[in-house]
């Protein structure tokens, strides 16, 4: 009797890849024949404008063991990720990015660990090196892990991303964790499966341009911090009883020169400024409050993460 294959179910988020979907399939194509298992290979469009989703269809057309999901509009990466997840069918499950900087050649090396090692969940691949990318974003990438990793409980891997495998009972507890509100670094640590690490160098992108410019990125540490860390409001807390205490002092100090110098209280000008820079902080402190409570609104809505407007597949999950 023949030993049933495990599959490996690879989960490829695309938005606007049409120049390099293509080069991503034929490169699968022949790292999988390598593998030892089955695999299917499902193409997430979130909301492109360019020819990606018809580039999928086209492949699966021609490939019975391609498929895609489209969703209904952008909804951003991390819901065409959970999408994915919770579409996805193999007793392995990959998360990989469709413009080649994740080499699939690291798909064999994580499937070996999993399949040898059953104390490992979960194999996760982290860049040891940050060449090409700008350097401003490399210096801020940097200081967010050390920040996130020091304010939050949590610890998040510096240089990790999204290209990992995982088992299945890892990925039903990601999927689980089903917060509007998503930071899959932060989800995926949160869980505490064991992971193993490997590292990769940075490549290019095969073509096309990267979708993340430095203001996303920007914004999504911002959703990361928020998310996983009540830290800005400590912070905010603690600014405002220290702001207290040094007004209190300077109105004893101001009251004492009176009484015993008999000087005028004087200063327009400076305390026109005071007045400026304790409105700015307060502005500042309203706005930590404010990323809080527009996360709570968002998660009491209670909106779905995504929806499958077009999909090949059977029994699809199109809202979640």
């Amino acid at each position: 009797m023949n030993e049933q294959k495990d599959t490996v179910s690879i989960i490829v988020p695309c938005y606007n890849e049409e120049a390099t979907i293509r080069a991503f399939y034929e490169e699968v194509v022949l790292v999988m024949k390598q593998c030892r298992s089955d695999y299917e290979l499902l193409f997430v469009d979130d909301g492109s404008k360019d020819r990606t989703l018809q580039t999928a269809i086209e492949l699966s057309e021609n490939d019975e063991r391609v498929s895609y999901l489209s969703l209904s509009r952008n909804f951003g990466k991390e819901s065409a990720m959970y999408a994915g997840l919770c579409n996805a069918n193999g007793d392995y499950v990959v998360i990989i990015d469709a413009d080649l900087q994740h080499p699939p050649s690291m798909i064999l090396d994580m499937y070996d660990v999993l399949k040898h090692d059953e104390s490992y969940d979960g194999v996760a691949a982290k860049r040891v090196t940050r060449d090409g990318d700008p350097w401003l974003r490399t210096w801020f990438s940097r200081r967010f892990y050390k920040l996130f990793n020091r304010f939050s409980d949590i610890d998040v891997q510096d240089g990790s991303g999204d290209f990992r495998m995982m088992r299945r009972g890892m990925v039903e507890a990601v999927i689980a964790m089903d917060e509007y509100n998503r930071f899959s670094k932060g989800i995926l640590s949160w869980i505490g499966f064991n992971t193993c690490w490997l590292s990769f160098e940075n490549k290019d992108r095969v073509a096309g341009e990267s979708k993340w410019s430095f203001w996303k990125l920007l914004r999504y540490a911002i959703d990361g911090i928020t998310s996983f860390s009540q830290a800005p409001l400590y912070a905010a807390s603690w600014l405002g009883i220290g702001l207290t205490v040094l007004s209190v002092m300077a109105i004893a100090f101001i009251v004492i020169r009176k009484l015993m110098f008999g000087d005028p209280v004087a200063g327009w000008a400076s305390t026109i400024c005071v007045i400026i820079f304790i409105g700015g902080i307060q502005l500042c402190v309203l706005g930590i409050i404010g990323q809080y409570l527009a996360k709570t609104y968002m998660e009491t809505k209670g909106r779905p993460h995504y929806v499958v407007s077009r999909s090949n597949r059977d029994n699809v999950i199109r809202i979640k």
